[in-house]
């Protein structure tokens, strides 16, 4: 049984006229005759009785209309369902997130690729960066945001944005005073970093950039994440250099502050990926990650002056 000849079947079951079916389906009637003789000849039992007018669905021929129209909507449907995946609209997305880029950026590309793709779920799976990458290699996770991610023959890595580094202080602390902090004013403050995990990281970044300027940092803690870390600066435990998204994060007592170096101290956000993973919906969702980063201005650090 072939769908063409479902289709036959149907146009004329709905016309009841062998001669209105054939212009229906712009063929010439004996053609259609023929293919409805052989699909009663399969299946064994007429499907039509003729009349004078035309023809009659036996009964036979009413439940198979029935059956041949559900077996042809299935089939539609299949085929848009498959058309959709193709075209990254159906599926699921796994999607490895961390710390502080959830404060801003990443909920952004979220938000957006969900508006375009409903018909995706998106599963988020918070994991440190060797997490991410274990997870992507045992394909248990799509695409991972993360931060100085290493360059490995299996992974693809992207940057998505650049972002300054800000130092959190405490309003108490005579630092909150200035609208940019020096990085020499650090050298004998209490520093809090982060994370302890996952190296090289953020925290390994900091600390260079410290050991630039000529001094060793006073780490008095590492912590897992930025949240903790800025929770510190609030209770007066210390200081802590964070990206500008962790500036979203309004705690009590705590201000950020550019840093007074020339060039802006900085770091990156990056998005990794498999190198063999060709999926429709990972090129859908790295071009809304492409069309962001292509679009943002450059970020001016000025602008988190005083920011409370």
């Amino acid at each position: 049984m072939e769908v063409r000849q479902l289709k036959y079947f149907l146009a004329v079951a709905e016309e009841l006229n062998l001669g209105r079916a054939a212009i229906r389906l712009h063929i010439s009637q004996p053609p259609l005759t023929r293919q409805i003789q052989q699909l009663e000849e399969e299946l064994g039992t007429p499907l039509f009785l003729r009349t004078p007018k035309g023809v009659a669905l036996t009964e036979a021929g009413r439940l198979f209309q029935e059956d041949a129209a559900n077996i042809l909507a299935l089939m539609q449907r299949a085929t848009e369902r498959t058309q959709l995946a193709g075209n990254g609209h159906l599926g699921r997305i796994d999607v490895g997130i961390f710390g502080s880029a959830m404060l801003n950026v990443i909920p952004r590309l979220l938000l957006t690729f969900r508006n375009l793709y409903p018909g995706v779920v998106m599963a988020l799976h918070s994991l440190n960066k060797t997490q991410q990458i274990e997870a992507l290699r045992e394909k248990r996770l799509t695409i991972g945001f993360n931060r100085i991610i290493p360059e490995t023959n299996d992974m693809q890595v992207e940057q998505v944005l650049v972002e300054p580094i800000l130092l959190a202080v405490n309003r108490n602390h005579p630092l909150s005073r200035l609208s940019e902090i020096p990085m020499g004013e650090i050298a004998n403050e209490s520093l809090i970093v982060y994370p302890n995990q996952s190296r090289p990281n953020f925290a390994d970044d900091i600390i260079s950039l410290c050991l630039s300027e000529g001094f060793q940092p006073n780490v008095v803690q590492e912590v897992e994440d930025v949240v903790t870390a800025v929770a510190l600066v609030s209770s007066g435990f210390g200081l802590a250099m964070v990206p500008a998204s962790g500036a979203n994060l309004k705690l009590p007592g705590v201000e950020y502050r550019p840093l007074k170096k020339v060039p802006t101290p900085s770091i990156d956000l990056s998005c990794v990926y498999r190198k063999d993973d060709q999926s429709p919906i990972l090129q859908a969702f790295l071009d809304i990650i492409r069309t962001y980063r292509d679009t943002q201005p450059a970020i001016d650090t000025h602008s988190f002056s005083w920011n409370q």
